[in-house]
């Protein structure tokens, strides 16, 4: 059904009844007619000095300032609508310490807290080089411009803050978030997004991208941000999606799965790290041997650091896969994990120690369940 809220190239011809609104530092609760308001102030803080000979409209607010340890309120919208999509900047310092959260319908509890960098599928630019991420759901374009296009759509309210976590600095951010204002349809669930980061993984431990989901939906999408602790190849490891009892009721994944698969089985089953990014054979570019960064639509690993060459320690990667043309439907329950394992001698498999972070991207019935705690600074920090 077409109500105006999301639009593909199939119905961006169709009229609609939706409102199109938009939120920024020039426009803070998105109304009607009230963009390019602000005041020129000297004392402003957001720009609006340099635009003290040309007076309200001129660019008087392009930015808002969030003090150490704030938390700041980027929109508060009431319902119906559906965020179509975000824009945003910050310096490179605050990649990790600004953390994003979104919340539905009056809930306490976020149904996405991820640091920004990592919401936009970017842990690793802007620690030692910038990487261009172009695909259908995320984009990293230069300048360090932050861009998603994951349609939200909500009931009763939506609100998105950002927490500046550093401690002594002040974080300037630029941001525009354009949504719709319109009836959502019954069958819309709620967009969510959950953080994780182990570092070092535990020897013979399977990494969990995602555990405790309650409800109806569907999986959406999965980035990793991978940090090789070990020489070689390190992507033997198999994805599984644990689904609708797969797991008994009460357990984790933690609890459920022992080192060798124990008693609990996933009705969908990966084949190789690289595989399931749309990849194969190690990333390699055949012609060269190198590890070769790519971009699709709906996968991709848009950047390698390289350290010292191929197949060394410290080599980092982001990888990215949005199940959009095939959603991976769960009925009651969700857990996700991925394996990580490389190669020793006698062609024995090697569980890895890296240093793994993810984002798991879904949308669900609400309520939404408690998610673990997100790590302090110095577990979130990228040395």
């Amino acid at each position: 059904m077409f109500d105006g809220l999301v639009v593909n190239r199939g119905n961006l011809a169709l009229l609609s009844n939706a409102k199109t609104r938009s939120i920024s530092s020039e426009n803070s609760d998105g109304k009607k007619g009230g963009g390019g308001r602000t005041v020129v102030s000297d004392e402003s803080g957001t720009g609006g000095s340099c635009a003290r000979d040309l007076g309200t409209g001129w660019k008087v607010s392009p930015w808002s300032r969030i003090g150490p340890g704030e938390t700041y309120t980027l929109a508060d919208i009431e319902g119906p609508g559906c965020i179509q999509s975000m824009w945003m900047t910050v310096g490179l310092k605050f990649y990790r310490d600004a953390i994003l959260r979104i919340y539905w319908d009056g809930q306490e509890q976020p149904s996405v807290v991820v640091p920004l960098a990592d919401f936009f599928a970017s842990a690793w630019t802007g620690t030692k080089t910038f990487a261009q991420l172009t695909s259908e759901m995320v984009c990293m374009n230069p300048g360090r411009a932050f861009n998603c296009y994951w349609p939200m759509p909500f009931r009763k309210h939506c609100r998105i803050t950002i927490e500046n976590r550093n401690p002594v600095e002040e974080m300037r951010i630029f941001y525009q978030i354009n949504y719709a204002l319109n009836e959502v349809p019954d069958d819309a669930a709620y967009f969510h997004a959950q953080f994780r980061r182990v570092n070092p993984l535990p020897y013979k431990k399977v990494y969990t991208i995602l555990d405790g989901v309650r409800g109806q939906g569907h999986y959406a999408g999965t980035y990793m941000a991978w940090g090789l602790n070990n020489q070689g190849w390190w992507g033997e490891g198999e994805i599984k999606f644990y689904m609708d009892g797969d797991i008994p009721a009460g357990r984790s994944v933690d609890d459920a799965v022992a080192e060798h698969g124990g008693d609990c089985y996933p009705t969908i089953c990966g084949t190789g790290t690289e595989d399931y990014f749309c990849g194969s054979y190690n990333f390699e570019n055949a012609g060269t041997g190198q590890y070769q960064e790519y971009c699709g639509p709906y996968a991709g690993v848009p950047h390698v650091y390289r350290p010292d060459g191929v197949y060394n320690s410290q080599t980092r990667f982001s990888m990215y896969r949005w199940h959009v043309p095939d959603p991976i439907r769960f009925e009651s329950d969700l857990a996700v994990t991925m394996q990580a394992l490389g190669w020793r001698s006698e062609g024995r498999y090697l569980p890895l120690q890296d240093d793994i972070a993810s984002v798991a991207y879904w949308y669900q019935t609400l309520p939404t369940a408690p998610f673990p705690e997100l790590g302090d600074r110095d577990a979130l920090e990228i040395i």
